[in-house]
């Protein structure tokens, strides 16, 4: 009843129709982040190669130390930031405690990896490709994990409240 008296049901309703917007947006995020790749590189080292080291046939330069830090700079703080925004909200949701550590591990792991690779691939050895393209399906796949999670967490919420 006090639900009901103090009009919890209804922030309820509005915490959980902003998390789903946020969600919305981080899902175009998502789409965006893999057609960004896609249109740089695919999954081939040798794209991948390419795209950092430069090509002569395809008249590009290697990626420069100035460009790649600018990248870096702001993909640190925001992916930190959504890594932290979508850990917190899957911390909230009823998985196993072991579960949410390890997602939480996973993804702050593929988000760094994502980061460092180019800079290795650039400046330590063409064949951390291969490490670059599993870090992104890493990250791609963790944040996918994360969005599908949560949501269905809001949709289960939802259906015991009725």
């Amino acid at each position: 009843m006090r639900f009901f008296v103090t009009g919890e049901q209804n922030r309820q309703l509005l915490i959980n129709s902003l998390i789903l917007m946020f969600l919305a947006y981080v899902a175009l995020l998502w789409i965006s982040n893999g057609l960004m790749y896609f249109h740089k590189m695919d999954l081939t080292a040798e794209s991948v190669m390419s795209y950092y080291m430069g090509s002569e046939q395809n008249f590009t330069q290697p990626r420069s130390y100035q460009s790649l830090l600018e990248v870096s700079h702001f993909h640190l703080f925001a992916m930190g930031m959504l890594v932290l925004t979508l850990t917190h909200l899957m911390i909230m949701t009823s998985l196993p405690t072991w579960i949410k550590i390890w997602l939480s591990v996973f993804i702050y792991l593929a988000a760094i990896a994502d980061e460092v690779a180019g800079w290795l691939v650039r400046f330590v050895s063409p064949w951390f490709a291969y490490f670059k393209i599993a870090a992104f399906l890493a990250l791609e796949a963790s944040l996918l994990v994360l969005i599908v999670v949560v949501v269905l967490s809001l949709i289960e919420s939802r259906r015991q409240l009725h």
